[in-house]
């Protein structure tokens, strides 16, 4: 396979190497100049060298990719003038995934997994409340509470709030205010469908670098035309998945070609009211994660968008046209020029206004490392077909996915929520040393229940009962015993068997407040 992916062609051919391709990208212009079909040869390039993709469809139209182009006579005239002659329809090998679980295999992550900072983005939280937040999360995690999904978050901010005072020495002041505030904010989450990003079973990352049996890498493709509509969440799922490929993959150093590539559509919603913590973390991830051998590619409208600590670090830019409308698409235009290197043939500045659709300013990596020197470009067309593809021949595709069943059906295992809603367990049978007439504790107290129901008859004796009274030493008939010695003794029996099942029930009340007590605050953390 080629270690080059075919750009276009101007005043020569532009290739993007693939050696370099970890190095990241930029994908920028106004929108209807080209960008998602750059996006698409870029991804359906990566494929064919076994590069797997992962890429947010917001439109719907990249879909396309997993079905063959259809030929005519335009389209191979333009392939031809691209430096693409021979140019064949092929499809690609395409996997669906959706947040929301309709037009694509469902994408899940717990709670715990996305973390209180991210969530407290997600959440829209003042610096108060996402503390408050870290201390709920530190809370369930030395106690082994499992935070899976929002019902989980929900018990635990709960029990925290009704255990304020008890847990202010460790953990410091809790805010009820600030535990409303997150409350009405999972609200709102839910209302907006977010409780289907989280639970079980959460995605394998490992899924997300599989090539097909051929060679060729899979595209992921997240179905986003709903959940594009919720800014937060979409950014927040893409900061989370971005993240977890960071931690979670091994150092790799410099490869032949990436593990990965990873396309961020819309790129400008990442950082819209992002705080600076944030920010800085995305720029440790993008400069990192290079060396895990991961490629990522921001697409988006204005280079503006992004800060300019990620923008600096995007060596393979394919810059389509932007409109110098106002002040700030004059600066944007500006800001896009500088980035290039020069090319002495044209201004950079004036070309990027006068590109038509389907045409670029290009600059890549080549060896050494060294940016190209710009050069205006016509983006030559996918194999792939451009356009969306119909809801059946997606339904063919999920139905032949290779992770058919794996993640459609919801696991809600025993977490933080079935543990702190126990209710206290009932006043049940417990084993007891058994008494002075061989009976157990349970005996006694079942007994006794017989005696205090309603209605009921008289129960037959216990076997340490029968002996209790001297029946044996009784005086004979002639001396017939005095009702008042009789009725006695009978008290004193009474009073005994009274005795022992106060005191078997006094046992089973601190017994069960003892195991109640470990089971909500301590032996949790021993599991």
């Amino acid at each position: 396979m080629s270690s080059s992916l075919l750009i276009g062609t101007g005043e020569t051919a532009h290739y993007l190497l693939a050696r370099y391709a970890n190095r990241h990208g930029l994908v920028a212009g106004a929108t209807g100049t080209g960008k998602t079909i750059t996006l698409q040869i870029l991804a359906e390039g990566f494929s064919e060298i076994g590069v797997p993709v992962f890429a947010a469809d917001v439109k719907g139209d990249l879909s396309g990719i997993a079905a063959p182009g259809v030929s005519s006579p335009k389209l191979l005239e333009r392939a031809a003038a691209t430096g693409l002659p021979g140019w064949s329809p092929s499809a690609n090998p395409v996997v669906f995934w959706d947040v929301f679980g309709k037009s694509g295999h469902p994408v899940r992550a717990t709670v715990s997994e996305l973390g209180p900072i991210l969530l407290g983005r997600l959440l829209d939280l003042s610096d108060v409340q996402e503390a408050v937040l870290s201390l709920v999360f530190k809370y369930c995690d030395d106690q082994g509470l499992l935070l899976l999904d929002f019902k989980d978050l929900r018990a635990a901010l709960n029990h925290v709030s009704a255990n304020a005072k008890s847990l202010g020495a460790d953990y410091g002041l809790v805010s009820t205010a600030s535990v409303g505030a997150i409350q009405r904010g999972l609200i709102q989450l839910e209302a907006d469908g977010a409780e289907h990003f989280f639970g079980e079973p959460a995605l394998d990352l490992n899924d997300f670098l599989l090539c097909e049996p051929g060679g060729r890498g899979i595209v992921n493709v997240l179905a986003a035309d709903v959940l594009y509509r919720k800014p937060r969440l979409y950014a927040t799922f893409l900061l989370w998945l971005l993240s977890e490929l960071f931690e979670n993959l091994p150092e790799a150093g410099d490869l032949d070609k990436p593990k990965l590539v990873f396309f961020f559509d819309e790129a400008h919603l990442l950082f819209n009211d992002a705080p600076k913590a944030l920010v800085e973390k995305v720029e440790q991830v993008v400069r990192l994660i290079r060396s895990k051998g991961v490629g990522v590619y921001f697409v988006t409208q204005n280079p503006l968008d992004l800060p300019e600590s990620v923008l600096g670090q995007l060596g393979n830019r394919v810059q389509h046209a932007l409109r110098a409308f106002t002040p700030r698409d004059q600066k944007a235009v500006k800001a896009a020029a500088e980035t290039f290197r020069p090319n002495p043939r044209f201004k950079t500045a004036e070309a990027i206004m006068e590109l038509g659709v389907g045409e670029a300013l290009v600059s890549t990596l080549q060896e050494g490392g060294v940016p190209a020197v710009v050069d205006r470009v016509k983006i030559r067309p996918p194999r792939s077909r451009m356009g969306a593809l119909s809801a059946e021949e997606r339904a063919q595709c999920l139905q032949h996915s290779p992770f058919a069943g794996k993640y459609d059906q919801l696991h809600d295992r025993e977490s933080a929520y079935e543990l702190l809603s126990e209710p206290a367990p009932a006043a049940a049978p417990a084993p007891a040393a058994p008494s002075s007439g061989g009976g157990s504790l349970g005996n006694w107290w079942e007994a006794m229940s017989r005696q205090r129901a309603p209605g009921a008859s008289e129960p037959e004796p216990a076997p340490s009962a029968r002996r209790a009274p001297p029946v044996a030493r009784a005086p004979a008939p002639s001396r017939p015993a005095p009702a008042p010695r009789a009725s006695n003794r009978q008290s004193v029996t009474e009073a005994a068997i009274k005795s022992v099942i106060r005191s078997a029930g006094s046992q089973v009340g601190r017994e069960i407040g003892r195991q109640l007590l470990r089971g909500v605050l301590g032996s949790l953390s021993k599991r």
